[in-house]
């Protein structure tokens, strides 16, 4: 949040109950009284040309591995596996944002976040959620745009 602050950055901060067993964004998005497509999770994966990246989709999506591949120049992407996540990035599993990471990676968002004029992102804690402007949100985390998310 200090980090959006900092870039005058508009958002709206929304609480809900945590469950342990639910953590995925269909879950959050009922919390928040928001859409699956409208609340956006961030995955972490890693490329074998390129390294790690963060991937922010639709939570009613999944990742379409292929496409991500030939959006980052990557033959091939997986997903970096969880026990890696918090030293990566600082954040436990159900509150992985870009925003304040620990580590900074490529930012691959998918191309329907600017079909909203709010959208929802982990707050960095599992409990928390960030409203604000897609714009706004490719702008903090220079995020690139792509058709990186299919149904699954």
């Amino acid at each position: 949040m200090r980090l959006l602050e900092g870039m005058q950055i508009a958002f709206d901060v929304r609480e809900y109950d945590v469950d342990e067993e639910h953590l995925d964004a269909i879950t959050v998005a009922e919390k928040v009284g928001l859409p699956p497509e409208q609340v956006f999770k961030t995955l972490l994966t890693r490329g074998d040309r390129n390294g790690c990246a963060f991937v922010v989709i639709p939570g009613n999506m999944e990742l379409d591995f292929k496409a991500l591949a030939k959006l980052t120049g990557d033959r091939k992407v997986e997903m970096v596996p969880l026990k890696e996540v918090t030293p990566l990035t600082g954040y436990v599993r159900g509150g992985v944002t870009v925003l304040g990471a620990k580590k900074e990676f490529p930012v691959y968002v998918d191309f329907t976040v600017e079909l909203w004029e709010t959208i929802s992102i982990s707050a960095g804690q599992r409990g928390v959620q960030l409203f604000l402007a897609p714009l706004d949100y490719l702008r903090a985390v220079q995020g690139k745009t792509g058709e990186i998310a299919r149904f699954a």
